[in-house]
C-alpha cells in the first residue's frame, strides 16, 4: 500500500475519532435522562439520541467523501419510510458492512439499531454509545455452561425479548446479521456451509426479535453486499483502497408464517429456519451472478 495512502488512512481515522467523541458526548448526556421513569421523557430523548446518532454517520459520510471515496452500487429496491418499523437482515463479511449499511440508509429509515454481542459493550467510548442508543446486546451461552448451570437456559432469549421490547413505542431498524459472525473460508468448511458465498444462517434473533415486536414490524429489508476483487479491513477501506461496492435492497412484507414462539413451537421454529435458509440460497446465487457480471 503507497504511503501517501496510509497517510489519507491515517488521517482519516483521526477525524473520525473526533466525530465519534463530539457526537456520543450529547448521546451519553441525554441518555442519562432515559432512566427517568416518565415515559414522555424518555420518548423526547430517545428522539434526540437517534438524531444525534444520524449526524454522527452524516459527518463520517462527508470524511468519506473526503478521503476514501467509495463508489457504492446500488440496485433492488429504494423506496423508505423514516416512519416504518424495518427487520434488515444481510450478509457479513468485514466490519466495513456496517459503515456501508450506514451509508445507504442514514436518513432514509429509522436509525439501525445492531444486533451486538454482550462483550462489545466495553469497547472505550462506542460500548457507551451503543448501550444509550439501545442496541439490543446478545449474549449466548455454551452448550458447557448450561450443563454447569441450567437456570441459564432461555437467558439470552429474554435478554433478546426485553431489548427489542424497547422498539414498540417508535420507529425504529432492527439490524440483524443472521450469520452470526463474518464470512471467513475457515469458518465456511468448518460449517460444511451449503452456500458457496455464506455461512449458515441462524434464525433465532431474528425470530424473537419479530416475536417480542409483534405487528408493529411488518417490512423485511434483505441486503446482499458484495466486494468486487477481495473483502477489504476497515483500514484498507479509510485507506482508499475499496474502488466499489455492490448493494442490492430487496423489501417485502413479513408473512405470518415468520411470527410465532420460536422457543416452544418445534413446528414453527423449523419452518422458520427453513424460509431463512431459502432467502440465504436466493442471497448466494444474487452474490454468484454479481461476481459473474463484475468479470
Amino acid at each position: 500500500m503507497p504511503l501517501f495512502a496510509k497517510i489519507k488512512g491515517s488521517v482519516a481515522f483521526i477525524c473520525y475519532v473526533i466525530n465519534t467523541i463530539f457526537w456520543v458526548t450529547p448521546i451519553l448526556i441525554f441518555s442519562i435522562f432515559k432512566v427517568l421513569p416518565i415515559i414522555f421523557i424518555r420518548k423526547v430523548c430517545s428522539y434526540i439520541l437517534d438524531n444525534c446518532a444520524s449526524a454522527w454517520i452524516s459527518v463520517n459520510g462527508i470524511i468519506e467523501a473526503i478521503f476514501h471515496p467509495t463508489k457504492i452500487k446500488l440496485t433492488g429496491d429504494n423506496q423508505f419510510s423514516e416512519k416504518e418499523w424495518y427487520m434488515v437482515i444481510a450478509n457479513h463479511q468485514s466490519w466495513v458492512d456496517i459503515l456501508i449499511l450506514q451509508r445507504v440508509f442514514n436518513r432514509k429509515i429509522p436509525f439501525l439499531k445492531f444486533f451486538l454481542k454482550q462483550q462489545l459493550i466495553y469497547v472505550p467510548i462506542l460500548g457507551l454509545a451503543w448501550w444509550a442508543l439501545d442496541f439490543p446486546f446478545m449474549r449466548r451461552y455454551s452448550t458447557a455452561q448450561l450443563k454447569r448451570n441450567p437456570k441459564l437456559k432461555g437467558k439470552d432469549t429474554e435478554i433478546t425479548r426485553k431489548s427489542c421490547e424497547k422498539f414498540k413505542h417508535k420507529p425504529v431498524s432492527v439490524m440483524n446479521f443472521v450469520e452470526g459472525t463474518r464470512f471467513h473460508p475457515g469458518k465456511h468448511k468448518k460449517q460444511s456451509s451449503p452456500f458457496e458465498h455464506l455461512l449458515k444462517p441462524k434464525a433465532g434473533g431474528m425470530a424473537f426479535a419479530l416475536d417480542a415486536m409483534g405487528s408493529q414490524i411488518n417490512k423485511l429489508v434483505n441486503v446482499t453486499i458484495y466486494y468486487p476483487g477481495k473483502i477489504p479491513s476497515y483500514w484498507e477501506y479509510i485507506c482508499n483502497d475499496l474502488d466499489e461496492v455492490h448493494v442490492d435492497i430487496q423489501v417485502t412484507d413479513i408473512p405470518d408464517a415468520m411470527r410465532g414462539d420460536y422457543s416452544k413451537d418445534r413446528e414453527f421454529k423449523i419452518e422458520f429456519q427453513n424460509q431463512l435458509n431459502q432467502l440465504w440460497l436466493e442471497k448466494d446465487n444474487k452474490i454468484s451472478s454479481m461476481a459473474e457480471n463484475n468479470k
